[in-house]
């Protein structure tokens, strides 16, 4: 063996010499004694053969608990007669580290011992390196030294992972972009900087992130006292601009794990929620949650929980509340609404599942979900030619989705209905959106192509513009129910009422009025000329069992 060479002990796999020049190479006998290294990982190791040699595999690993558990674990699988693949730090003859890629190979005998051990590594020392320093970067916050929002979620998950009790702590600087008005040039700077080290300062030893432009995060093992105390910390220590003292105030939540929520997500959430009741009701306090939004939040936070098992389970229903057209007196269509029946929640209405799922990235699922239900309901009402369609409301999230138009089309035809008995109803924020976002538009094209008509949901409720009814396809109009809850008692209610049927009429829509829940509404919007009403008068949401060719005679 001529280890100064670099030619090979005769017992090592012809491959091994075309991996020489690129690889270290390491033998060990059955006993993790080295017999055999190449040129390479004496270059990398700084070791020498008469070093080297002799020494047990452990010897390549630091001389740490962390480090010599992992040479154990490696062994282990050694002798198991299997192969070890992974990352490892090894200990150069300097006692600096470096990093390898390495696969392990044993080699046994009809018995199962281990004869020999064939070790092959990569350096990956500075690839590691690099990803540390970008890691650090990512970490921490530039400006202020402190931890960024991504070092903060590692960090929960790393403290309920160990089930670690903590305060979660949101505090925002009350008015800052008026106090930043207020000061001179540069100041901005100068007040993060010295509101900084006022956290720093009190809160001491505590993780504090930076996780917005003037919103941190400290999580702290003290109480709500200690976390309060802050408040009159600030007043005592004033940051001063120009020789004059600046009174800052400070909003904030302070959210417990694991009694009020068990996950970062979670936790952030509620703190935002505590921290706007906070400013809502004059800012200037750091307080726990109110008995009403932890019982809220809880709420949200398992139906969040447990939304994915109820659609893969198909626990979700789809119920349908009819539309009759004031012409004919009938039903022409059924506005399909998801529902969720749950032992724990109770029943989970849509204006309350809707939203978390736009949130947690399961509308789409939702959506599909409804759509093909819809479609076989509109299959077996129009059997008879009736001419009755289904209604499904989309989201912009949903539509998010450049497979969506293609997926509806799928469902279309996996159902056999008709694409001119389905309507999508979308919202004003939607529509403003759609006008914005070219995919958007595509899709809403494609699928009026095929018949899929569009309504414009909550008409007046959102960004009117004359612009987007001019260039989405839009056919019908549907004024929101809150005007008509009220078109009785406010005459600039009905005025309003009246110019917005007008307005659908001269851009040649069809007109419909939800929420119409007494026959005193359904008279006063009969003589306003609109085209169809929806609402409890007219009927409550029903199963699809449940649904009749109903004739009103109104």
């Amino acid at each position: 063996m001529n280890l100064e060479s670099g030619q090979f002990n005769p017992k090592l796999p012809d491959l091994m010499k075309s991996l020489s020049d690129h690889y270290m190479v390491v033998q060990t006998d059955g006993n993790g004694v080295i017999t055999f290294t190449n040129k390479e990982f004496l270059k990398i190791s700084k070791w020498t053969p008469k070093r080297i040699l002799a020494k047990t595999l452990w010897q390549m690993f630091p001389d740490t608990e962390t480090s010599q558990k992992k040479a154990y674990e490696i062994w282990n699988t050694l002798k198991s007669g299997k192969t070890w693949e992974g990352i490892t730090e090894q200990q150069a003859r300097t006692g600096e580290s470096y990093f390898v890629r390495m696969i392990a190979i044993p080699s046994l005998s009809l018995e199962d011992e281990i004869t020999s051990v064939t070790i092959i590594e990569l350096d990956i020392t500075g690839d590691i390196l690099l990803r540390n320093q970008l890691q650090e970067i990512a970490f921490i916050d530039q400006e202020t030294g402190l931890m960024s929002r991504h070092k903060l979620e590692t960090l929960v998950h790393e403290y309920t992972k160990e089930q670690k009790s903590f305060s979660f702590v949101y505090i925002a600087i009350d008015h800052y972009y008026t106090l930043n008005d207020l000061q001179s040039h540069g100041s901005e700077k100068e007040l993060i900087q010295s509101f900084t080290n006022r956290l720093k300062r009190f809160f001491k030893d505590e993780p504090i992130a930076r996780v917005g432009v003037n919103e941190f995060v400290i999580l702290s093992a003290y109480g709500d006292w200690y976390v309060q105390g802050f408040l009159e910390f600030l007043i005592q220590q004033p940051i001063y601009f120009d020789n004059h003292a600046l009174q800052l105030s400070v909003s904030g939540g302070i959210i417990r794990y694991p009694e009020d929520q068990k996950t970062y997500s979670h936790l952030m959430k509620a703190a935002l929620v505590a921290t706007k009741e906070v400013i809502d009701h004059g800012g200037g306090k750091i307080t726990s949650l109110s008995a009403k939004l932890h019982k809220s939040l809880n709420r949200k936070a398992i139906i969040d929980r447990k939304l994915l098992t109820a659609i893969d389970h198909k626990n979700l229903q789809v119920y349908y509340q009819p539309q009759v057209d004031l012409t004919s007196g009938k039903v022409h269509l059924y506005e399909a609404l998801v529902r969720w029946e749950d032992e724990e929640l109770g029943q989970v209405m849509p204006d309350e599942l809707i939203p978390i799922a736009e949130e947690n990235g399961l509308i789409h699922k939702i959506g599909l979900f409804v759509l093909e239900e819809a479609a076989k309901v509109a299959v077996r009402l129009n059997e008879n030619d009736n001419l009755i369609s289904i209604a499904v409301n989309s989201s912009v999230r949903e539509f998010s989705n450049r497979n969506l138009s293609a997926d509806i089309i799928s469902i279309l035809r996996k159902t056999g209905c008709d694409a001119k008995l389905l309507e999508l109803e979308i919202q004003e924020n939607f529509a403003f959106q759609a006008e914005q976002e070219s995919s958007i538009l595509q899709q809403m094209n494609e699928l009026g192509e095929h018949g899929v008509e569009f309504t414009l949901d909550d008409f007046g409720t959102g960004f009117a513009s004359l612009r987007y009814m001019q260039t989405l396809p839009i056919t019908k109009i549907k004024i929101d129910k809150v005007f008509i809850q009220s078109i009785l008692t406010h005459p600039k209610t009905q005025q309003l009422v009246a110019g917005m049927i007008q307005f659908g009429k001269s851009m040649g829509l069809y007109v419909v009025a939800e929420g119409v829940e007494t026959e005193d509404q359904l008279n006063l919007l009969k003589t306003m000329g609109v085209d169809a009403v929806q609402g409890y008068y007219i009927g409550v949401p029903i199963t699809a069992d449940s649904i009749s060719h109903s004739t009103y005679t109104i």
